[in-house]
């Protein structure tokens, strides 16, 4: 946010020389006609002269110039330079008539030129500079027009750029400009009593120049930004003093000199699966792999991370009595009775677990206030997620087997109760196969009546004698009777055997479907045994194994505290806070002011 400067106001009394100036003034009096032009020209300071007073300034100077080449300068007494108008002098005892005649003739000659340089209506800044270039050159001006008229006659530009930068040229050179002045031949002193005593000493302007002003406006305000920005890094630097610096310094000492060394032991484990051809295509992909195993050490390390941890390993090594000891730090040390919250937040600051799902390692680090203690903690907490693992596997492996071996008992006994049926049909029939004995029923009947066939045949050869052998006939047709009357019978044997509640092509079907029920439990029985055997097959390649790969080892010099790395941490998490409140702060105000 940016400031506008500032420029003080100065305000500079009046010196002796001035003040005595305006008493001399006062005392002798100002003619109107004199005071009049001048005021005028004052009051006309900023105006800029034209061409035309520029073109007659220029013609008189050069012809001032030239006179002054040709004749020599009268000497002039030499006098201390009076701003304001001519000072009346009385005349001296010494030679009064000749003193008189020299001073008339002088006053007309020069208020003659005066009167001319009236007239080219020069501005009072002109007329300032003209007199203090008569100061700087020891010239006896007593106003500033007879102080034009001076150096004019002198052949010097009062209003040359050269002659303004003499002005502030050191006293040294001036003293010396007064000394070839002074070699001059000595004039007679003036008679005329000087009615203020002024001394004889070049006195600053108390005006200064528009370009000096605004040199020291810009000083001044450089000084007042300088003194700003001094002010502004004081405050800064007490600021981050007390913000960041402070604070810094006692977290630095407390990292340095009150915190108790802490020893950590370090071990690494992962777990693997048992080796085995997994029976999917996707489990043949993922077996022997991290991702096989993934899900299991994810449970183990957030196991290793719970309260449950923390608790047995409390009551199996006494993880709070540990913590609660007098050595430890306060800052680090647990309160004499402490909870289970405030354990356990000790505990997951102490116990340190990182799972890297790309190699399946996990990464064990616990910290103690000693190094046995810290290495016996660890072998606890991996024995732990053995047990955690084994449980893991072995309940999905009973899952597994529970489910097949129900299923093949199952099929078992469904098998026996349909072999059970069976056995029932076939006794109540008293048959134990109904079809072969229909089977052998139809083929009786068969050979009957092929046989009856073959003694109509033979019959109706007979008859076909003209005169046949009736023993023969006979003989014949008994024995057709004989198988007609065989095969009714068989016909009514085979009509009781398939009609009826207890026929024997009823109990026949019936027979039938209970074998194949029967056929169709042999063969349930079958896959359940086939399931079984390849879920325990299965169960086996699910074994997971927790395999140590570093083994926990006692440090025997501390690793915390990091002194240095905590004190700079500390440094940066303050100086970011202190930076972001500050910014926060910056922009309120901004926009509070706005």
């Amino acid at each position: 946010m940016t400031m506008k400067p500032k420029a003080k106001r100065f305000r500079i009394k009046r010196s002796g020389a001035v003040a005595a100036t305006s008493a001399a003034r006062a005392i002798g009096g100002i003619e109107p006609q004199q005071q009049h032009p001048a005021s005028q020209a004052e009051q006309a300071a900023n105006v800029p002269m034209t061409a035309r007073q520029e073109a007659i300034r220029a013609a008189k100077l050069k012809a001032m110039q030239t006179q002054a080449s040709q004749q020599a300068a009268p000497a002039q007494p030499r006098a201390v330079p009076i701003e304001g108008p001519p000072i009346r002098q009385a005349p001296t005892p010494e030679n009064p008539a000749m003193q008189g005649e020299v001073s008339s003739a002088r006053e007309n000659a020069a208020n003659t030129d005066i009167e001319d340089i009236r007239r080219e209506g020069l501005t009072g800044r002109q007329l300032r500079m003209a007199r203090r270039v008569a100061q700087r050159h020891n010239l006896p001006a007593t106003s500033d027009f007879d102080a034009v008229r001076l150096l004019r006659e002198k052949g010097i530009d009062p209003f040359q750029r050269s002659n303004t930068l003499e002005l502030v040229a050191p006293q040294n050179r001036g003293g010396e400009d007064a000394k070839t002045q002074n070699q001059e031949p000595p004039e007679e002193p003036s008679k005329l009593p000087q009615t203020v005593p002024i001394p004889k000493t070049n006195l600053p302007s108390t005006e200064l120049s528009p370009a000096r002003q605004r040199e020291n406006q810009i000083s001044q305000i450089q000084r007042d930004l300088a003194n700003r920005r001094r002010k502004r890094i004081a405050l800064l630097l007490a600021r981050l003093s007390f913000f960041v610096f402070l604070p810094t310094i006692i977290a630095s000492y407390y990292f340095f000199a009150v915190a108790t060394p802490m020893y950590s032991t370090k071990s690494e484990f992962l777990i693997l699966q048992a080796d085995g051809v997994a029976a999917g295509a996707m489990g043949g992909l993922l077996s022997g792999t991290q991702f096989a195993t993934n899900q299991d050490s994810i449970a183990v390390q957030s196991y290793l991370q719970s309260k449950d941890a923390m608790l047995r390993l409390n009551e199996d090594m006494g993880f709070k009595a540990h913590f609660k000891d007098e050595n430890i730090d306060p800052i680090q040390r647990l309160e004499p009775n402490p909870t289970n919250e405030d354990a356990y937040k000790t505990y997951k600051k102490n116990v340190k677990i990182g799972y890297d799902p790309t190699e399946g390692v996990i990464r064990m680090e616990v910290i103690a206030a000693d190094p046995e203690v810290a290495t016996q903690f660890s072998r606890r907490l991996i024995f732990y997620a053995e047990e955690r693992v084994n449980s893991l596997s072995e309940k999905k492996r009973a899952d597994q087997m529970r489910e097949a071996v129900q299923s093949f008992e199952e099929a078992e006994m469904e098998r026996r109760i349909a072999q059970q049926q069976l056995v029932d049909l076939q006794v109540q029939g008293s048959i134990l196969d109904p079809e072969a004995v229909i089977a052998s029923i139809r083929g009786q009947i068969n050979n009957v009546e092929i046989q009856l066939q073959e003694k109509r045949l033979q019959l109706a050869a007979l008859l076909d004698n003209s005169r046949p052998n009736q023993s023969r006939v006979e003989g014949t047709e008994a024995d057709i009777r004989r198988l007609e009357t065989l095969l009714n019978e068989l016909n009514a044997k085979m009509t009781d055997v398939s009609q009826g509640e207890n026929s024997l092509a009823q109990l026949a079907v019936s027979i039938q479907m209970a074998q194949a029920d029967l056929l169709t439990r042999d063969m349930l029985l079958q896959s359940a045994l086939q399931a079984v055997e390849s879920t325990r097959m299965e169960a086996n390649r699910q074994v997971r194994y927790l395999t140590i790969s570093v083994e926990p080892v006692s440090s025997q010099e501390p690793s915390y505290p990091r002194a240095f790395e905590n004190t700079l941490l500390a440094f940066l998490i303050f100086g970011g806070i202190y930076l972001l409140v500050s910014l926060t702060a910056s922009i309120l105000r901004e926009q509070v002011s706005a």
